[in-house]
């Protein structure tokens, strides 16, 4: 078991270089991984799943006992990334599969990873706990409305039909695993220290799908997409960070907020442009799965050098981290 805990360390240290380099493998040589393709949606459930065994009920006590930052967290994440998405995919004149795949990234909910990054950066854990599970408990509702107003310019889409995807995808499997943790809490913690090897793993193999899937696409369009997630994920990180700080909130909810704003639930992106559109709409949500796992890392050990100057975090830290 130590053997597998170290393996699922060094996985989840160094994941943004395991999506660069499945990424690159598959694209070079896409055969190996088109047998993924049909598993995207399972993929992600297990992800999910993970996310699932790791929720406490004191993961959502802060919606009640500090509500205003969560507030202002989660309607900055729905407003930030879709708008910014939007205007980015407009003046940049991108083809109508590429600026509906990007919109459709701006959409979904925070990523699971940036739990990790805001523990890093020194900033308010919690805060970031709840904001994850709160955006993503909200993206059946947001996502396919928020991309019916604003993607629907480029590409049509069902709302319904997504709500239903979202549901399959997401809220299932994260219910399925809060219920086996509430009856099954000594096999949870168990595997715990395993997690985060199963979601690195799954997130790889869908990366791999989607890059083998449209390697001729990504040829085509990958550095005018790269260059468009790139500048919107600057951005999200950028006017998060400034809405806690107009805001006059403290520097480790800013950080948090700048984080879990700018990082987005790519697998999700991924899985629903695939179902619903196609996988040129797919690589804004591949570029977002390599580019937000190396600004996360970068930012959190920036920050990670530069006190928070917050109380609320010094006694609690360290459980929260075990929390993650």
């Amino acid at each position: 078991m130590k053997i597998v805990e170290s393996i699922s360390s060094i996985a989840g240290k160094y994941f943004a270089v395991w999506v660069i380099l499945i990424a690159t493998i598959a694209f070079i040589a896409p055969a190996p991984f088109l047998v993924f393709k049909g598993y995207i949606t399972i993929l992600l459930g297990v992800v999910m799943f993970g996310m699932g065994l790791t929720l406490k009920a004191v993961d959502f006590k802060l919606v009640i006992t500090k509500p205003i930052p969560v507030i202002i967290g989660v309607c900055a994440q729905f407003i930030i990334m879709p708008v910014t998405a939007f205007l980015i995919a407009y003046f940049m004149n991108l083809p109508a599969e590429l600026a509906a795949g990007l919109v459709l990234l701006g959409s979904v909910p925070g990523g699971t990873a940036s739990n990790v990054m805001v523990y890093l950066a020194k900033g308010n854990v919690p805060l970031s706990i709840t904001m994850t599970s709160i955006s993503t408990l909200l993206a059946p509702i947001a996502t396919p409305a928020i991309f019916l107003l604003l993607g629907g310019k480029w590409m049509p889409v069902d709302p319904m039909a997504m709500f239903m995807s979202i549901v399959q995808v997401i809220i299932f499997p994260i219910i399925l695993g809060i219920v086996i943790r509430k009856f099954l809490p000594g096999v949870v913690e168990k595997c715990n220290s395993v997690l985060p090897l199963i979601s690195v793993v799954a997130i790889i193999l869908i990366v791999s799908a989607v890059v083998s899937g449209s390697a001729d696409s990504i040829a085509s369009a990958g550095f005018l997409t790269f260059a468009a997630v790139m500048i919107h994920n600057a951005f999200g990180l950028l006017l998060g960070y400034l809405t806690g700080l107009v805001l006059k909130l403290d520097e480790g909810t800013r950080r948090a907020i700048s984080i879990e704003v700018g990082m987005q639930n790519s697998g999700l992106g991924v899985a629903l442009a695939t179902a619903h559109f196609g996988p040129l709409a797919a690589i804004p949500s591949v570029c977002g799965a390599v580019w937000h796992n190396i600004t996360g890392p970068i930012l959190a050990t920036y920050w990670s050098k530069r006190p928070a100057n917050q109380g609320q975090m010094s006694s609690g830290q360290e459980q929260e981290k075990k929390a993650i």
